[in-house]
């Protein structure tokens, strides 16, 4: 199996950055953004943030807010939290270089047990298994792995065959041709199984099982998720937060915010906000709604014009509270969907005369 998988992948693997380089820190970068996020989206981000971020070193010096401005628009920014945290910790302990061994990389933090397989076999050529969703599935359908994705029995398996199989010539490369290969080949649906190099000795093609192997995963229901926000200018500028580390965009900059009903009415909003902040609030009116599609929440942002007698500077509620301009909050490591929010509020005219 490892032969032809090799041999498939030499004469067909896409032209990717990440693959023209034998840095250890950009390999890690690419796999970090990679979680979750297509690869056609991820180019751009990798290149422009190794471009301000060249090393771990230089990772490790700058502020937590420029790391999350440079990862604007990518998502699940606790995977920025935790390069620069586990940046500051290869600088700390071992001299700015990634160590070489799955296990050191383990101990690091946001480094699972993918991550650590990763960059161990594709940067140093450790032969360290990996089990990504394309390697789960490949390896489902060759060997006729039974479970639901989560299943233990079934990760425990998968982890094994993985760790058999990476054992020999070329670690690293032959991670990559099975991940390659569930991107390209061995798809969710519609499989191209007359490409498939290992076609003969896959189980679930010789049974006629591939379109059940593995069974989708039943996904849970969006949960609704209603905030309001206060848009509250002073002077050219706008209050923004920084929400707590923990919890959705934690860490992040926003126009602070509030968790509201769908339904309530603006005025008990205006309190809820005027509770986060810590001051009196007034209510000046709604300036629109902003509605994201989030992986589990369907949310609706409720922008809201206030203003009172003081300026908020700093409440328990947020990390955080800065006055800015909107070129200065374009600095500000902000979500997409805070992002939008931000734009709707300027759209409106809120800081003419403001």
């Amino acid at each position: 199996m490892r032969g032809p998988l090799l041999g498939w992948y030499d004469r067909n693997k896409r032209d990717l950055p990440w693959r023209r380089t034998k840095d250890p820190y950009a390999i890690w970068l690419s796999e970090v953004m990679l979680q979750q996020t297509q690869v056609s989206t991820v180019i751009p981000y990798w290149e422009r943030f190794l471009t301000r971020f060249p090393t771990a070193l230089a990772l490790a010096a700058a502020p937590l807010d420029d790391v999350l401005a440079g990862w604007k628009g990518l998502g699940y920014y606790s995977r920025a939290r935790n390069l620069h945290r586990a940046a500051q910790e290869v600088v700390s302990r071992f001299g700015g270089r990634l160590p070489a061994t799955a296990e050191e990389l383990l101990t690091l933090p946001g480094f699972g047990r993918y991550t650590a397989g990763a960059v161990a076999s594709i940067a140093f050529g450790e032969e360290a298994p990996l089990v990504d969703g394309n390697v789960a599935r490949v390896l489902s359908r060759l060997f006729e792995v039974e479970g639901l994705p989560g299943d233990r029995e079934r990760e425990a398996t998968l982890w094994h065959l993985a760790t058999a199989l990476v054992k020999g010539e070329r670690p690293g490369d032959f991670n990559q041709a099975l991940m390659e290969h569930g991107a390209t080949v061995c798809r969710p649906e519609s499989p191209l199984c007359l490409l498939c190099p290992v076609r003969d000795a896959c189980l679930a093609f010789r049974k006629g099982r591939v379109d059940e192997l593995p069974p989708a995963k039943v996904r849970a229901t969006p949960k609704k998720l209603t905030l309001a926000l206060a848009v509250w200018p002073h002077a050219g500028t706008l209050l923004f937060a920084r929400r707590a580390d923990a919890g959705l965009f934690g860490g992040l900059w926003e126009l602070p915010a509030a968790e509201v009903d769908e339904d309530l009415p603006a005025p008990e909003a205006a309190t809820r906000l005027a509770a986060a902040l810590g001051t009196e609030v007034k209510l000046e009116g709604a300036l629109g709604t902003v509605k994201r599609q989030l992986t589990h929440r369907d949310l609706t942002l409720r922008l809201l014009r206030v203003s009172g007698p003081q300026r908020p500077t700093r409440t328990p509620a947020f990390q955080e509270l800065r006055w800015c301009t909107p070129d200065e909050a374009s600095a500000l490591g902000m979500s997409t969907a805070m992002q939008r929010a931000l734009d709707t509020a300027l759209a409106s005219g809120v800081l003419r005369g403001g």
